[in-house]
């Protein structure tokens, strides 16, 4: 299976740039993946497409505002993303320009009156950062940093006059724990209205963590499909999020996992007996076409990138064959794309 056989154009202006007023208001579209049938809707119809029999499955991290400006010595610019805590609070980063920066560099950072130190290469482009005497750079992050939008989110800087904008709403109403870089944006169209109607239809509601990191969005650069490998990421899953997951799926009740990361976790989490155990862990599951997944027969999401391992995944779960049909006719209706775009919902019917 080619990596080219999951491409598709996109016209650039339905690429969300800002979200919308109203986090409820997001269209939606429902593709019921076993009858073959596409419905257009609204996100706010949501509770209508499902019963009480469902228990949406959500993605309670949060992202840190972790990419931090700053300058050399030399007073050349330097951008720096910060990615996984290493031992001894140093961390893993993507820094720019990576190549030109030499190691135990000293880097001053807008906002923050300390310099942090460009150490080690890890790998390709990612170095080592630290400050000398041990403090953690997420404290930095934390008063100097800014939310690390992806790329097609256009902004500017140091003006950016959605800032303060995209600090709320590029987090979910469920976020609890600093440790992304990106958002679980298919939680983003959730707001407290639309929960209280999903419980009026006695729909229950369960929370795991995946933190968010590069390797979920990191473009799939082999020809062949299987030649691509995801980096970890890490997840939590609590004694009582297991006990109900796990007691809702036997008794045979649907489970609805809002968004790719909570797909990936239980699949990757489950036991062959059905079993989703209480754990703390790491997940580098790629899902693409042939999968054969273990517990996940519906889920919750937005329209992803082409060739992307988020596109791969909602191919393999719904069929790529309906899938495309999906997003041309999504394309043709104008719905927004990508992380402050639409939602799609994938039903087992």
């Amino acid at each position: 299976m080619f990596t080219g056989d999951f491409d598709y154009t996109l016209p650039a202006d339905l690429i969300a740039q800002t979200p919308l007023e109203k986090r409820t208001s997001s269209r939606m579209l429902v593709v019921k993946k076993r009858q073959g049938v596409l419905i257009h809707s609204s996100f706010a119809e949501l509770p209508h497409f499902l019963n009480g029999q469902f228990m949406l499955v959500v993605n309670n991290t949060r992202v840190f505002p972790a990419r931090m400006y700053g300058k050399k010595p030399t007073g050349g610019k330097v951008e720096i993303l910060l990615v996984r805590q290493l031992e001894n609070n140093h961390w893993e980063a993507l820094v720019k320009p990576s190549g030109s920066i030499k190691e135990d560099t000293p880097v001053t950072l807008n906002g923050y009156s300390r310099p942090l130190i460009i150490g080690k290469y890890l790998h390709s482009d990612r170095r080592e950062v630290f400050f000398r005497d041990g403090e953690n750079p997420m404290n930095a992050a934390r008063q100097a940093g800014t939310i690390p939008l992806p790329p097609y989110i256009k902004r500017t800087f140091p003006h950016n006059p959605y800032e303060e904008l995209d600090k709320e709403r590029y987090q979910t109403i469920f976020a609890q724990d600093d440790g992304s870089i990106a958002a679980p944006t298919a939680s983003l169209h959730f707001d407290e209205e639309i929960i209280s109607a999903l419980q009026q239809r006695n729909i229950q509601r369960t929370e795991i963590t995946l933190h968010v990191g590069p390797g979920t969005f990191l473009p799939v650069k082999s020809d062949l499909i299987s030649e691509h490998s995801i980096e970890n990421e890490w997840y939590h899953i609590g004694a009582d999020a297991a006990t109900a997951i796990t007691a809702h799926s036997s008794a045979g009740k649907p489970l609805l996992p809002v968004g790719t990361t909570v797909v990936r976790t239980l699949e990757s989490a489950v036991h062959v007996d059905g079993v989703i155990p209480h754990k703390s862990g790491v997940t580098n599951l790629f899902i693409y076409p042939g999968y054969s997944f273990k517990i996940i027969r519906n889920m919750l999401t937005n329209f992803h990138l082409p060739k992307s391992t988020l596109f791969m995944l909602v191919c393999a779960l719904a069929g790529k064959d309906l899938i495309v049909d999906a997003y041309r006719e999504a394309i043709e209706k104008r719905y927004r794309f990508y992380s402050y775009g639409d939602a799609m919902l994938i039903l087992d019917e």
